[in-house]
This record gives C-alpha cells, sequence and structure tokens, in this order.
C-alpha cells in the first residue's frame, strides 16, 4: 500500500458498513443503475466487467439477472462487503478481491468494463482510482450523484453516507477528462423511483415527478436545484500519433 492509499480510518469506517450484508435499499437501488450501465455500455464490448468499489454486491447481483456480462469481478475495499458479496452466490461471479483503494491487482486491459457506480464521491483520492480503472479495463463506467447544486451547504460536514467528494453534471465531464479520458457516452437521471419510494415513503414520490418533469421541461435549471444521477462512459485517449 502506498502512502495515498485508503486512510486507516476510511478502510476502519467501511470495514463494518456492510455488516448487514445484502440490504432492501441497495437492491432496489440497483435497478436504475443497472439501467444506466445497459444502457451507455450494451453496445460496447463487455463480456468481463469488473466492479470496484462493489459494496456488498446488488449491483453485480442485478446485472448478472439481466445477463450482462459473460464474467463479474469485484474489487472491493471493505472485509463486509467482500463477506456479502461472496454470500450472494452470484452465478457468474469471477474473481473476488480486496484492495487497499487505489492500486487494482491486475494487469493492463485485463477488463473489457470497469464500473464504478457511486464510489468515486466516496474516494480519497479520485482521479488515482478513475486512472487506474482505465488502466486495467478499456472502457470504464462512473456513476456519481450530481449534489453540487444552489442547495448544496456552503461548508463540509461529515455524515455517515461518507461523500467527500461533489459534483455536478459539467464538473463530472471536467473530472474525467483532467483524467486523460474522453466521454464516449453521458446519461442524467434519477434513482429508481422503488428505491426512494421504500426509503422515504409515498410521499417522497410526488417530489420524485416533479423532479422527473424539471428534467425533462428544464434540465440545465434542474440539475442546478435537484440532485440527479449522472453517467459516463470512458475510455483513455489515444495517444499522440509520433509520425
Amino acid at each position: 500500500m502506498t502512502g495515498t492509499a485508503v486512510s486507516q480510518e476510511l478502510r476502519r469506517h467501511y470495514d463494518a458498513y456492510y455488516v448487514g450484508g445484502a440490504s432492501e435499499w441497495r437492491r432496489l437501488g440497483a435497478l436504475a443503475k443497472a439501467q444506466n450501465v445497459l444502457a451507455l455500455c450494451a453496445a460496447h464490448p463487455h463480456a468481463s466487467v469488473l466492479e470496484i468499489g462493489a459494496g456488498e454486491g446488488a449491483l453485480l447481483a442485478r446485472l448478472a439477472e439481466l445477463g450482462f456480462g459473460e464474467r463479474l469481478h469485484a474489487a472491493e475495499i471493505s472485509i463486509s462487503g467482500a463477506r456479502a458479496i461472496r454470500a450472494r452466490g452470484i452465478s457468474k461471479l469471477g474473481l473476488l478481491v480486496r484492495f487497499d483503494g487505489e492500486t487494482l491487482p491486475f494487469g493492463d486491459a485485463r477488463f473489457d468494463l470497469a464500473v464504478l457506480s457511486h464510489v468515486v464521491e466516496h474516494a480519497e483520492h479520485p482521479r488515482r482510482l478513475l486512472v487506474e480503472a482505465a488502466r486495467v479495463a478499456r472502457r470504464v463506467f462512473v456513476e456519481v450523484p450530481l449534489e453540487d447544486t444552489w442547495r448544496l451547504p456552503r461548508n463540509f460536514t461529515a455524515d455517515a453516507v461518507g461523500h467527500i467528494n461533489f459534483f455536478s453534471h459539467r464538473s463530472l465531464r471536467r473530472f474525467v477528462q483532467t483524467c486523460g479520458l474522453e466521454v464516449l457516452a453521458e446519461h442524467v437521471g434519477l434513482p429508481a423511483r422503488e428505491a426512494v419510494v421504500w426509503r422515504s415513503g409515498l410521499r417522497a414520490a410526488i417530489g420524485y415527478e416533479l423532479k422527473r418533469l424539471a428534467l425533462h421541461t428544464a434540465p440545465g435549471l434542474a440539475a442546478r436545484v435537484f440532485t440527479y444521477h449522472g453517467a459516463l462512459l470512458c475510455r483513455r485517449l489515444a495517444p499522440p500519433d509520433a509520425s
């Protein structure tokens, strides 16, 4: 582990993060996340897929249900997450490794696709992680909550959710571009309605539909007011032609 890998404090936080194993909220949340992966990546090679920061495996399990990929692999920093993934018995599960949050133990271009779904907002060194993802996979899917809106508080306060990086649609694009990647496809949308209702009740469905309408009728304004999910499919830029 290098000096810029995940701190011991953060590692301890996530080691016990998934002690309860699979959760219904994460299962429901994976519905929209998996659809976004399919929407942006299905037309590209995806026989071998590596999810980085796979948590307790909800997204991997959903991708397996949808028949996406021939072999699904996982890299996770937490003990509890790795155990929960293994306990799911995912039919297409291949390699399951714990890593230090920075360096992936794979060779260059080992996978067709790397997936970082709701991970980089948690990462202490997100650019290092993204560059590593682009090293081990030919294409990289990145999804984050777009929380950098007018309503984002001026000062940061730590909470149990663990988000330490905050993005807008524009800053997400610039983030991947500053890592030497080009954007192949993008999507801005809402989380799964089922997950929102499960967590916050039927009254939340009214706000959900308002956000959906706002995104459809005035996307620029809506993204400055409400939090959506932003997803990009990227790949490393080709090296300059030396000829």
